[in-house]
């Protein structure tokens, strides 16, 4: 997330955690900023370790105040030799990763430069530019887990754009042939974590995060997969808490905020989750999915509601959610669309065909294609959202979907799913129970936020009525 007002943030989450243990937690990391005995100065100040940047940069981010100075004396550095360096660094604690390499690129020769241009690359997703750099770092400081362990883990990252499976079985084999010593290391069971994790023995997984936590409860990458697993494994409290501390380890990254997110709005706790959402999207107006996220949260604060009209209000997002890239388009008109930031089926339908039209390369082939798809969901360009509603409504009533003795045609809303689980069937483009049908268990599980809490709610819903997902053996 951007570098924006971190006070506000602070304050909603101070005055939430209140009632939570985090801040025992959270206490090694505040005195160690605590005894930073002189102000951190990033024209001036020694820079011995990445250990000693991190230990600054949390420094940096404790108040508004203090995060506006310190961008002002980063700004105010040249770009080259050693006031380049330095400018490269802060503009690591700032969270501003993309100039920062560009700076620190000029800087290899020098070894905390090297290290933090390296973790840049990998806030980047860019992890074949931080490897050769990492392996260069493990072979200066054999005995040093930090730099051995940010090759394990550029080379696991890499590996999984190709196969998950194949992934896990080279990172085992790689720990296998490293040191006792590093593989109890707080890099280390981070690692072994992983490997736990994509062999789907969450439970291993998360006292391997544990563990890491405890030998460094500064380790950002180990703390989101502990909560995110313990999340998916069913260990809601561990989650929750460990969300909490990680979004006070200034900057936020959006991925644990909205999982916070979500989390609270499965607890009934809207107003929560939806400060969570706000925060994000006051920061990234794009984010269209993050204000459908907060929408809804903010719905859910309400304890009053018409039961029928909810239903359909359900069975309408279910279709406007669903991904422009499920449909069979062209690709001029996927890439005309995907130019216009319209991502789901309900951005398409608040258009007109004049606004399509006068879009460069928008023609009249893509103008049908697009009425076709939305023709075949009763829907149509430049519909008003109670229009919308009617129109899917008569369409359910005229195809026979409505008809309560067919289960296979009763609408998702019907099983009354949880909101993470009800998202997870939504993004899948599931609207009726027979939609739900041709997916199995590690499909399920193979989407974004949804654990084995998740499957167990939606095998019960589905046993309810007789049914069961698809066999892995289809």
């Amino acid at each position: 997330m951007a570098a924006g007002s971190p006070r506000r943030l602070l304050c909603w989450l101070r005055d939430s955690t209140r009632d939570w243990h985090v801040r025992r937690r959270w206490k090694p990391i505040l005195l160690m900023t605590a005894t930073l005995e002189t102000p951190f100065d990033i024209t001036t100040t020694s820079i011995p370790s990445f250990g000693a940047l991190q230990a600054a940069r949390t420094e940096v981010w404790i108040n508004r105040h203090k995060l506006e100075s310190f961008q002002n004396r980063v700004a105010a550095l040249g770009t080259s030799g050693e006031e380049g360096k330095r400018k490269g660094l802060g503009l690591w604690m700032i969270a501003q990763y993309e100039p920062a390499v560009a700076l620190l690129a000029k800087h290899t020769d020098d070894n905390v430069a090297a290290f933090t241009l390296a973790r840049s690359y990998m806030s980047l997703n860019r992890p074949a530019d931080a490897l050769p750099i990492f392996e260069r770092l493990a072979q200066s400081y054999p005995d040093e887990p930090k730099p051995r362990g940010g090759v394990l883990e550029a080379r696991l990252e890499m590996d999984m754009a190709k196969d998950e499976t194949q992934a896990g079985e080279n990172l085992a084999a790689a720990l296998a042939k490293t040191t006792p010593a590093f593989r109890e290391s707080a890099e280390g069971r981070y690692l072994a974590g992983r490997v736990s994790e994509l062999e789907r023995d969450l439970y291993m997984a998360v006292e391997h995060y544990e563990a890491c936590r405890e030998l460094d409860p500064t380790h950002r990458s180990n703390m989101f997969r502990l909560a995110y697993t313990a999340e998916r494994s069913g260990q809601d409290d561990i989650a929750l808490e460990v969300y909490w501390t990680l979004v006070r380890m200034l900057p936020v990254d959006k991925t644990p905020l909205v999982n916070l997110g979500l989390l609270l709005e499965d607890l009934g706790r809207h107003q929560d989750a939806a400060a969570c959402y706000d925060t994000i999207a006051r920061h990234d107006a794009m984010d269209r999915r993050v204000k459908l996220y907060l929408q809804d949260a903010i719905s859910g604060m309400s304890m009053y509601y018409d039961e029928d009209m909810e239903k359909k209000e359900d069975r309408l997002n279910q279709i406007l959610r669903i991904p422009i890239t499920d449909f069979e388009l062209s690709v001029r008109a996927r890439n005309c669309l995907n130019k216009m930031n319209i991502l789901i089926l309900g951005d398409l339908v608040k258009l007109t065909e004049q606004e399509l039209l006068s879009y460069k390369n928008f023609g009249e082939t893509s103008l049908n294609e697009i009425k076709e798809i939305l023709n075949s969901k009763g829907l149509r360009l430049g519909m008003a959202r109670e229009e919308a509603v009617r129109s899917i409504e008569a369409s359910r009533r005229r195809t026979g979907t409505s008809d309560p003795s067919d289960i296979l045609n009763k609408p998702i809303a019907d099983l009354e799913l949880s909101i993470r689980a009800r998202r997870t069937v939504e993004t899948l483009g599931c609207m009726t129970v027979g939609d739900l049908m041709v997916h199995s268990e590690d499909e399920m599980l193979g989407m974004p936020n949804f654990g084995q809490t998740s499957l167990a709610e939606l095998k019960q819903k589905l046993g309810e009525i007789g049914l069961k997902l698809k066999s892995k053996n289809g």
